[in-house]
């Protein structure tokens, strides 16, 4: 049943996307992440309503984080939501952080439900810089 459903929701095809589009750097650093993540991720699982904040979404995804997992696929292990980095005297919140055993590495999730804007792409740059320096407080 499991791997019907993995044909059904097109997992491979989505997994074959997104290593195509990792990052040269990615590729070159850690060719093992080739097949790890996902150009979609797939979350009618959670059952939102039509028009939903990212608390909600965060909320959702927490609540049903068995679901959620089965969707990132293997290796990834749930470290925490709402982490709080501290960066000087100033303190940031990550919506949800990961670590993935076989990249031995920390994914971070920033989450947003409107359209993709590239201030957010700096912000998640920061937070994972701010992780690179001290990961001990995690």
């Amino acid at each position: 049943m499991r791997l019907e459903n993995q044909i059904k929701r097109g997992n491979y095809e989505r997994t074959a996307l997104a290593s195509q589009k990792l990052s040269p750097a990615v590729r070159v650093l850690s060719p093992e992440a080739k097949g790890v993540f996902k150009d979609t991720y797939l979350l009618d699982f959670l059952d939102l309503p039509e028009v939903y904040s990212e608390h909600d979404l965060q909320a959702g995804l927490i609540k049903n984080l068995c679901k959620f997992l089965l969707e990132l696929g293997t290796g990834f292990t749930f470290v925490g939501e709402k982490v709080r980095l501290q960066v000087g005297n100033t303190d940031f919140e990550l919506d949800l952080l990961f670590y993935h055993r076989d990249l031995q590495c920390l994914v971070a999730f920033e989450l947003k439900t409107g359209k993709f804007e590239p201030a957010q792409l700096g912000q998640l740059s920061f937070y994972l810089e701010a992780l690179d320096q001290d990961n001990t407080s995690v």
